[in-house]
Formats: C-alpha cells, structure tokens, sequence
C-alpha cells in the first residue's frame, strides 16, 4: 500500500463525510467531493434524462453489491488503460464502496449521462494531448450536471469559479455564463489541467490541485519537507482533496466494473443532431420556442450558458445550438422569431423621458370642498398665459395672434379703452 498510513473501514459519520482511522486509532473525515453529494432527484429532472434517459427493463441483476477481497480490485485496477497510475489502499476501498453502495442508482443515471458528454470531454483532452481516463474528473466534479452550482460557487460540469473560468476564456455576465455550457468548459478545462501538469508534473498532484488551487499544493509539498507524492503529502492538504484523489480513482473502477457490481445503466436514446447559427439581435428562447415549434426547456437543454433565457446577439454575435433540422427553418424564419412579442419578452427601454412635473398636494377627503377650489384655481392659473406687447402692437393684432377676442383681452387685463404700451405684459388666457 502506497499511502504513510494504514486505515480501516468505519461506519459513516454522515452522507457527506467518509470516515478512517490510523495506526494510532485517531478518527479522521474526509469530505466528499461535490459531485457525489449531488442528490440524484436533481439529475432526474434534467431535461435531457428525462428525455433521453430509460431504465433498462431487461437488466435482471439482483440489487446487490458483491464483496470481493482488495486483491480484486488491486487486480482490476492495474487492468485498465490508464496513463494515471489507479493505486489501491483502504481509501480508495471507501470511494468505491460508496459508489457501488449508496451511490449505485446515481451510478446507473451518470452512465446513462456519459453518453452526452463523454465524447466532448474526450474530444477535448485529446486536443490537449491529455490522458482520456481525466474524462471522468466530472463525475467526482459534478455529477455529470451541467446547471451544478456547489457551496463555494463553482459551477458547470468542470465546476469553474468565476476567476477561474475567466482566466480560461470563460465569459460570465448576468446574462451569459460559459462555465455551463458542455463544449467550452471542456476545453478550458484541458486548458487548465494542461498547465497545471506544466506546474507539478504529476497527474495525482494536477488532479489535487485541481481541486484545491496550486498554491495549496504547493503548501502541503513545503510542509512535507519537499514531498511531491500525493500519497505522501495527503495528511497536509485540505479535507475535500484528501478525499478527490481516492474519488477521482474510485469514480474511474466504477465506470468501467459497473457490472461486477449489479449496477444497470440507463439506456440512452441519444437526440438527433445539433447544429448552431450565429444571432446578431437579442432574442429570448420563448420566442425562438414559439416560432420554431421547439419545447422551450429544450432550447435551454442545447444551450445551458444563456443564464436568463435570452441570447444576447446585441452585444456581440452569439451561438445558438438547435436540433439540425431546425436551422434551415431558423434562417427563414428570423425576421417572425425577434418580431415575437418581442415587447413582453425583451422589456429593457432604450430611453426613457424623466418626470419632470412638481409634485401636487394630495388633500384629505374632510377638505373636499377647499380641494375642488384649489383644484380648479391650479387649473386657471396652468390655463394662463402672458406675452409681451410689441412696439406698434394693437389688441386686435395681439388677439388674432394669440386667437382670442379683443373683448376677452380687456376683460382678462381690465382695459376699458384701445390704449396699450409696448414692453408690458398683458394676460391672452
């Protein structure tokens, strides 16, 4: 066994902590990886599982988790095709048998998932150069649920924070959020994990520090006298990586010997091709869900990173991912999809006109009578009008201009005569 210590299995102190013990029979927990605290219900209602996803009727496994001695899993182990070296200790034990355990309908609905996603995570780490077997970092990551947003915030299938995720090209705003979406997040993943490796040179150490941050690595390696073996600077790390080593291995055994352990995977009907437009207007998926004849929750299945079911083509060219079929119809009709009850669904004004009226004194019911007064003398005097007398100006001029009477000019000014001087002011309302 590689690791410094010797542990032996005890019961669980809860759902979220595996317990062990050392030689000295000192108790110690390690804290799950988020992923494998994702409560299953929440990976039912995807709408992909939902849609996809089908238990297999003609699996007749007995729900039964065989026991088989270490050397069985030492064996398997070492069997499979890994450039990451797979260890067994008692640790490692404690991952597989929470998978295989108390984990195994999760199991049964990630191997379902892995047919969306783990084609992209391969495609994406093969660009990389990277170990394919780093393909199953999501599973102890998230659960394979790309909408995961964990205690701290990461978020995504590859659960980025947000400097992260920025650092790596992801864009996060309040509309849009890359961390979610499958494609971009598995490449700034590879990115990530392939300057780590640059870093430490170690894929148990990439794997920890993935987790944790290089700087806490870096940290248990001094307090270590200069270790660079996980296994040998594990007591110094933090409680949850302690743990994701183990879980990383224990996630890969269990992906590949599902069977010896009676788990059925869901069978997967995959959906018909996808193929993406650019749109260069803002529009919201109820639109597009509406003219397109497409199921909304499906539009927000291809195209999990648009956090507020809008496309926001007015600040930049953005993809749209939709069933192929679709696009053609897309294209003809786009003009219908942003005409859309486009006022409900994108209420943001451009520009507003400011009150710019003086507040008026609101009286009590007791005042009506005052109220009806007041009101009515506000309105003469909003009704009044003054202009100034030109030079040569005579009443009928100024009351043609102004169309009103030379009679009501006297009355309004108490004029009893023609006479009026310029550079005065007289009342036309």
């Amino acid at each position: 066994m590689i690791i410094a210590f010797a542990y032996s299995a005890q019961a669980q102190v809860n759902e979220e902590e595996i317990t062990v013990k050392d030689y000295n029979g000192k108790e110690e927990t390690i804290q799950l990886p988020s992923g494998m605290e994702t409560d299953v219900d929440s990976l039912l209602h995807l709408y992909h599982i939902k849609t996809y996803l089908r238990p297999d009727t003609s699996c007749t496994m007995p729900d039964i988790n065989p026991v088989y001695e270490p050397s069985v899993y030492k064996e398997r182990l070492s069997r499979m095709p890994t450039v990451i070296e797979m260890p067994y200790n008692d640790v490692v034990q404690k991952f597989i048998d929470k998978y295989s355990g108390h984990l195994r309908r999760k199991v049964s609905v990630m191997l379902g998932s892995s047919n969306f996603f783990i084609p992209i995570f391969e495609q994406a780490l093969e660009s990389y150069g990277l170990p394919l077997e780093l393909k199953y970092l999501p599973v102890i990551e998230s659960g394979l649920n790309p909408n995961a947003v964990s205690r701290v915030g990461a978020t995504g299938l590859w659960q980025f924070m947000i400097g992260t995720g920025k650092r790596y090209g992801l864009e996060v705003n309040s509309l849009l959020d890359e961390r979610r979406d499958p494609v971009k997040s598995s490449y700034a993943a590879a990115h990530y994990l392939s300057d780590l490796y640059k870093i430490f040179g170690d894929w148990n150490l990439v794997i920890a520090a993935y987790n944790c941050g290089p700087d806490k690595i870096n940290r248990a390696i001094h307090r270590s006298n200069g270790e660079k073996d996980y296994w040998k600077i594990y007591p110094y790390l933090p409680k949850e990586t302690r743990g994701y080593v183990p879980a990383f291995i224990a996630a890969n055994y269990i992906m590949n010997y599902y069977c010896e352990h009676n788990i059925c995977p869901m069978l997967t009907d995959l959906p018909a091709k996808t193929d993406t437009v650019m749109v260069n207007r803002d529009v919201h998926f109820a639109q597009i869900a509406h003219v397109l004849g497409i199921d909304e929750s499906r539009l927000a299945e291809l195209n999990p990173q648009y956090r507020r079911s809008i496309v926001n083509g007015n600040n930049k060219p953005s993809v749209l991912r939709l069933p192929a079929t679709l696009i053609n119809k897309f294209i003809d009709e786009e003009d219908s999809i942003y005409a859309y009850n486009t006022d409900d669904l994108l209420s943001k004004r451009k520009e507003v006109e400011v009150n710019d009226e003086t507040p008026s004194y609101t009286p009590s019911r007791s005042k009506k009578s005052s109220s009806k007064k007041s009101s009515k003398k506000s309105k003469k005097k909003e009704r009044s009008k003054s202009v100034s007398i030109r030079e040569g100006d005579t009443l009928s001029e100024i009351a043609e201009r102004n169309h009103t009477t030379v009679k009501k000019l006297k009355k309004l000014n108490k004029i009893s005569g023609s006479s009026i001087r310029a550079g005065k002011k007289i009342r036309v309302k």
